[in-house]
């Protein structure tokens, strides 16, 4: 797999502060459907859980969905998550990352992104365990080859 370039983007935080990321450093943003359903609730505890282990290795995580950034920081603190979740309500992220938004929400996909490109994708990500799955990959990135 060839790594390809990273859009810029900005978009507001729950906080409603707008937020640029650079992607040079490992970052892992991961698109998901709605706050405070089932699976995004799975996956965002899950990233939650593994936290400190991304901020050890190095990596930013973003959670980033259609829901506007009330409803994101309603669902930040109900779960008391501790990365930024970012609002795409006009799905312009999505677009520019190629992830599907048919029926008004992002489909799940997981962008690895380091030194401003895309290193890897996860598209059809079942929630459970990916937070644990994603982390392993990027600790073994040393001895996988993105060629």
């Amino acid at each position: 797999m060839r790594a390809s370039q990273a859009p810029s983007i900005s978009a507001p935080n729950q906080d409603g502060r707008e937020v640029e990321p650079s992607f040079e450093d490992p970052t892992v943003l991961y698109f998901y459907p709605q706050d405070g359903t089932p699976g995004c609730t799975t996956e965002a505890t899950e990233f939650a859980a593994e936290d400190e282990s991304y901020r050890e290795a190095g990596v930013t995580v973003y959670g980033i969905s259609t829901d506007d950034a009330a409803s994101h920081r309603e669902f930040a603190a109900e779960q008391d998550l501790p990365f930024e979740l970012l609002a795409d309500p006009d799905g312009e992220v999505a677009e520019a990352f190629g992830v599907s938004k048919e029926g008004g929400t992002a489909d799940r996909t997981t962008f690895v992104i380091e030194n401003g490109e895309i290193e890897r994708v996860y598209e059809g990500v079942d929630p459970n365990g990916h937070a644990r799955t994603v982390l392993a990959d990027l600790l073994d990135r040393d001895a996988v080859s993105l060629e």
